[in-house]
């Protein structure tokens, strides 16, 4: 019997295939600010998604209903490459852990 489960793009292994359900967006990431974009908010928030990023998914393929396939990510929080459609695109780090898959987990 097969289980859905959800994680995040970048919690994914190399191989598996998933559906995505959901993008994380929130309040103030479409605002950018100071060094290296990044803007403090609250204690040890940091937020620095700029105002294209769910423009950015859209043109890569990535939004809910799709199906992708996480070929493989680099060491120390480098981009994450995948398979949409007949395509193989490749994301940062943070923006594959705002992006919730349902993954098959058979056993």
């Amino acid at each position: 019997m097969s289980q859905k489960r959800r994680l995040t793009l970048a919690q994914m292994e190399a191989g598996q295939t998933g559906t995505v359900v959901e993008v994380l967006d929130g309040p103030g990431f479409g605002q950018r600010r100071g060094p290296g974009f990044m803007r403090r908010r609250g204690p040890g928030l940091m937020q620095s998604h700029g105002p294209g990023f769910g423009r950015r998914l859209e043109a890569l393929g990535i939004r809910p209903g799709k199906k992708v396939t996480k070929i493989s990510s680099m060491f120390f929080r480098g981009p994450v490459t995948l398979r949409v459609d007949n395509a193989q695109v490749a994301v940062g780090f943070r923006m594959a852990s705002r992006i919730i898959v349902e993954v098959d987990a058979s056993a």
